[in-house]
């Protein structure tokens, strides 16, 4: 390892030669208060940054003890060191001056949810952050007094004040892990208590807008119904009251804009803990939910659908089904087989959002197309034996069916943002509104053993197994696009770029068609939580731009992978 003096002098030495003269800083340094890396040098002043992180040791950085607990306040612990870090950079970045990127400074931007990310590490000796920087040029030209400027005066002063306890504020480090330890417990609670989700009293759900996932303001706070309230008394916060969502099958219902959708947002967010200040810090929901919506056009590979759609009228074997172009309902019944493969205990549906002919048949269309002539077995007929039999709850928002107030355990409905609890109001009614009788054939969890299968890698892969992330919503990988953009839990496109190298690494390692798609992403999981995420990185070097993304998504991902 060099000093610090030396990467000055190293400096000077390349100062106003030729931008790849960068190269030749690749490496690491000490500085004393930290050891600065240079991983990847860009290759011109208008290319993607240079990538770099800092190492801090344990005994330096300081931390207590309490904050290393369990992994949900290590985590808790990275996010807020990182989320220090990025502000202090900011208000460095361009200052120094060149051509195209010179003098960018950036590093991840958390959103609400607190994620296991890249770009801070937490290891049993050392505090690792990782970062980008624009090494300045002058056209291109080398300008190293510019990233002199920033590795020895900005970046050191960033340091400081974000990875070492002594200047944080001791009681905002204590909120963050106290948090994170009753985020824990509540979810603890739901399974001993048999509840699907919790919402707390006075939680804000309703957002600023499509486009900010900060909360609004001046909006009705949350109030749980008496006959649901529930008392948690937390570790650190005390005594919590709200809205239990007990397992089984849950109807919200209530007039347009009246809140059912923005609550059913909220309990999708749960999976994730959230930061203080959001206003849904104390929303939690089981953490294995899947949010499930129709998808026209998907692409299903070998899934045993059966269970909800039977007798093709051209005969097409339903349980091993494969098409490149789904309707809405064979989606959602793909979805719901594919969930149970990654072990779901929970479903989160929309009426909005579902194909219609899926979700109910009324009595009426019964007597017009007899059940002989109608292949599909609607979730109406089924939910109750997803709970009873594979101990999969359900929480439905419905606006216009009623057939689903027969077979819900709870009917919560939002007026005006409010929560009402009204089961034995409609349950008496139910009885003046009888449904048919169902005749559904026999349940049974889908049996379909489904290897994935890909061509081989060539030795000269690069092309073809080249990253891209476009968006949250999608990446491509090669010439194929994997459409994400239905995947409703990805939070971060952080994530979605995990996914890309999830996906690779299963490409150049796993997939040797005869591992089935479980078995591959139970390999990914072991590996993610032995090894970290930098484990399945295609780069020489951990990028900063990583965010882990939860079983079901890489279930969800691996799905649509057309190859």
């Amino acid at each position: 390892m060099s000093t610090s003096i030396q990467l000055k002098q190293m400096l000077a030495s390349i100062n106003r030669k030729s931008y790849p003269a960068y190269k030749s800083l690749k490496g690491s340094y000490d500085f004393g208060t930290h050891v600065l890396t240079i991983d990847h040098v860009q290759g011109d002043p208008f290319a993607s940054p240079s990538h770099l992180s800092v190492r801090v040791s344990g005994r330096q950085a300081g931390f207590p003890a309490f904050c290393f607990a369990s992994c949900p306040t290590k985590i808790a612990l990275q996010d807020l060191i990182l989320r220090k870090f990025e502000e202090q950079i900011r208000s460095y970045s361009f200052r120094a001056k060149g051509s195209g990127k010179s003098g960018l400074i950036t590093s991840t931007v958390c959103g609400q949810e607190i994620l296991e990310r890249t770009a801070c590490e937490i290891t049993t000796k050392e505090v690792i952050l990782r970062f980008c920087v624009g090494f300045p040029a002058n056209g291109r030209t080398i300008n190293a007094q510019e990233l002199e400027k920033i590795l020895f005066d900005f970046l050191p002063v960033c340091v400081k004040k974000a990875l070492y306890y002594k200047n944080l504020n001791p009681k905002e480090v204590e909120a963050a892990i106290f948090l994170a330890e009753d985020q824990a417990y509540i979810r603890k609670e739901l399974k001993k208590r048999n509840l699907a989700a919790f919402v707390a009293d006075n939680a804000i759900l309703p957002r600023q807008s499509g486009v900010s996932q900060k909360p609004m303001k001046n909006s009705v706070p949350f109030s749980s119904p008496s006959s649901l309230r529930v008392e948690m008394q937390l570790p650190h916060k005390g005594t919590i009251t709200g809205m239990g969502i007990p397992v089984g099958i849950t109807l919200i219902a209530g007039g347009g804009y009246h809140g059912k959708s923005t609550l059913l947002n909220a309990l999708k967010a749960g999976v994730y803990n959230h930061i203080q200040g959001d206003g849904r810090e104390y929303v939690i929901t089981d953490d294995t939910a899947l949010k499930l919506r129709s998808e026209d056009g998907r692409f299903i590979k070998d899934v045993d659908i059966s269970m909800f759609i039977n007798d093709l009228p051209n005969k097409k074997d339903t349980h091993c089904f494969s098409t490149l172009d789904a309707s809405g309902s064979t989606s959602q019944a793909a979805g719901i087989a594919e969930g149970i493969e990654a072990g779901i205990q929970l479903l989160l549906l929309d009426e909005d959002t579902s194909a219609t002919n899926f979700m109910v048949r009324d009595t009426f269309m019964q007597q017009v197309i007899s059940r002989e002539k109608e292949p599909i077995t609607p979730f109406l007929e089924r939910a109750g034996d997803l709970f009873e039999q594979a101990g999969i709850s359900t929480i439905l928002v419905a606006g216009s069916s009623g057939a689903f107030f027969h077979i819900a355990d709870t009917i919560i409905q939002m007026d005006n943002y409010h929560a009402l609890d009204i089961t034995k109001k409609v349950k008496a009614m139910c009885k003046d509104f009888p449904l048919t009788a169902s005749d559904a054939s026999p349940f049974h969890l889908p049996q379909a053993k489904r290897i994935m299968t890909a061509p081989p890698v060539k030795r000269d892969a690069y092309k073809e197994l080249k990253l891209k992330t476009h968006s949250k919503d999608s990446f491509s990988i090669g010439k194929e696009t994997v459409d994400l953009r239905y995947i409703e839990q990805l939070a971060d496109q952080e994530q979605t770029a995990a996914l890309g190298e999830l996906l690779k690494y299963a490409r150049e390692h796993l997939i040797d068609d005869k591992k089935t798609v479980s078995q591959i992403v139970e390999a990914l999981e072991t590996k993610l939580k032995n090894q970290g995420l930098g484990s399945v990185c295609s780069s020489s070097y951990t990028p900063c731009g990583l965010a882990r993304p939860r079983k079901q998504e890489i279930y969800s991902c691996f799905n649509r992978y057309r190859r």
